[in-house]
């Protein structure tokens, strides 16, 4: 989905793109993609929000993703990190 110019997503969504990805398979297990996703929130990464009932066609409502400005600044950080083969680091972790 597209608002405001910025694709939106579902945790369920985003773990099935991570599956068909080597290496992604503990993130996507019991919640803590989920956890992970929240963190990212907590951090200013992501912004969510209840999908309107509208757009549901009957499914159980479900969480919508965004990234913020400070979000896609850090992929596009991350990106570059990784095109430069230096390990990405999306938010600040311990001293």
């Amino acid at each position: 989905m597209h608002r405001a110019g910025q694709v939106t997503f579902h945790g369920f969504g985003l773990a099935q793109s991570m599956r068909e990805q080597q290496g992604s398979r503990s993130l996507t297990s019991h919640g803590t993609l989920y956890k992970a996703l929240s963190r990212l929130e907590e951090f200013g990464l992501l912004a969510s929000g209840w999908e309107d009932a509208a757009a549901n066609e009957g499914r159980p409502r479900r969480r919508l993703y965004e990234l913020t400005g400070k979000g896609i600044h850090a992929a596009e950080r991350a990106g570059a990190d990784q095109a430069a083969g230096r390990t990405p680091r999306l938010a600040p972790g311990p001293a």
